[in-house]
């Protein structure tokens, strides 16, 4: 049972005021790990098209656990914790690969794709002059030696894992409003992988989750957005939530409007960067509405979907991907963005969405900005951690809108870790 970090003080009692040391503490960062991690809580590992056949693998995490997302001969997708059951070796070095056998190299433990472990060298000891020398004790038996094997849920083509068994259905993990969002992206076709971007951003990694549940944002930050139309904090929008305010969905529908001036511009507070800029490639607007945009009575051309704790699935106009936080330490975190289209997609449109995928990632001319203002962000929480940062636009209290110009879905998601980071102890380090 691990001591409690000291309690927080939150102005006015509420998660309106929310105190730097949430984001500057290590003990509290243990905390998290295990208690939105490796507790109770369902983690994204991939994408099924990203292991299509029998041996492929994909190295991934959960939380700040290296694992491995397999498919098996039988065609099932597995997810085994990428520690040697012997000395505890970290083994799988490969990001990607095609293999029938994962074999530790410190001591040539074998193991099947689905975790079992199926080879021990000198298990019976070494025959010598006549008598055998060492071996595993008698009662060795190999089945109490896999690998540890996670619970995997699968859906709409989408993998998730989590440490705990017990963990509830991910249908009622995501709830009903969520679900309905990532059933409108992953909608039964199946799936292409078009590429990766990778990086490491030195910011906690909630702020992250925070970045994409501040929907009026990107028509200040991001002056590229505003230029050429693509988000604005005019168009027509609403933010929604499960029940319990963790897990959220940015929707917006793009005006006809274009770029913002004029009267357009004093909505949004932001006008153009350039009033004459101009894109040298104006294919890169060539935005094509699809069927499956089509949610009830409304078209959006943008969808954020935030899964808490670790992904965030995007749709913005042809552009579709998935965003995968891993933390590691307070005050950094990977962030690998995998982006995909549909198997029955054109090859026009493939070239659509990834002509389109350069506003995101590391260099993307939108992501870009994102990156650097968590990192100035987390610098200063480092220097003033008795400080707090505030979210009160909109109000203090915490409810679906259908405005963008908002902070509920922050004071949202802190109602949501108050509840389980002040929750009494219990057994603390996920699964075993």
């Amino acid at each position: 049972m691990s001591v409690p970090p000291d309690a927080l003080h939150w102005e006015g009692g509420g998660t309106s005021r929310i105190p730097f040391a949430v984001y500057t503490d290590e003990q509290r960062h243990q905390r998290e790990l295990d208690r939105f991690f490796y507790q109770g809580h369902w983690c994204y590992v991939g994408l099924e098209a990203e292991v299509p056949n029998p041996g492929d693998f994909k190295r991934t995490v959960v939380g700040e656990r290296s694992v491995i997302m397999t498919r098996a001969a039988d065609g099932l997708i597995h997810v085994v914790e990428n520690v040697c059951a012997h000395r505890g070796m970290r083994f799988c070095r490969k990001r990607h690969g095609n293999q029938s056998e994962f074999v530790c190299p410190y001591h040539q433990w074998s193991y099947a794709p689905n975790g079992d472990l199926q080879g021990v060298p000198f298990r019976r000891g070494v025959r010598q002059d006549g008598k055998v020398n060492g071996g595993m004790p008698a009662d060795f038996n190999p089945k109490d030696h896999a690998l540890t094997k996670l619970k995997v849920a699968v859906r709409g083509g989408v993998v998730f894992a989590s440490f705990d068994q017990e963990v509830e259905s991910l249908e009622d993990y995501m709830g009903p409003t969520i679900l309905r969002y990532f059933d409108r992206l992953f909608n039964g076709r199946k799936l292409s992988i078009l590429g990766y971007n990778r990086q490491r951003i030195p910011g906690n990694w909630k702020l992250m989750q925070e970045n994409i549940k501040d929907p009026y944002h990107p028509g200040l930050l991001h002056t590229w957005f505003v230029t050429f139309g693509l988000w604005r904090a005019d168009n027509k929008s609403e933010l929604r939530m499960d029940a319990q305010h963790r897990h959220a969905a940015m929707v917006s529908t793009r005006g006809s409007m274009g770029q913002a001036s004029g009267q357009a511009a004093q909505v949004t507070q932001v006008s153009s960067f350039k009033e004459s800029m101009q894109l040298e490639d104006p294919r890169f607007l060539d935005i094509v509405p699809e069927p499956w945009w089509q949610l009830e009575d409304k078209t959006p051309t943008a969808v954020m979907t935030t899964l808490f704790p670790s992904v965030i699935f995007q749709q913005q106009v042809n552009s579709v991907s998935t965003r995968h936080i891993q933390p590691d330490g307070h005050g950094a975190f990977d962030f690998v963005w995998t982006h995909f289209g549909f198997e029955d997609d054109t090859p026009e449109m493939t070239e659509r969405r990834l002509r389109q995928a350069n506003l995101f990632g590391p260099a993307g001319f939108v992501s870009a900005d994102d990156g650097e203002v968590i990192e100035f962000s987390q610098q200063a929480f480092e220097s003033k951690p008795q400080h707090r940062a505030l979210a009160e636009l909109g109000g203090r209290e915490v409810g679906e809108t259908d405005h963008m110009v908002t902070e509920t879905l922050i004071r949202g998601m802190y109602g949501y870790w108050r509840k389980v980071m002040e929750a009494p102890e219990q057994n603390e380090g996920g699964a075993a």
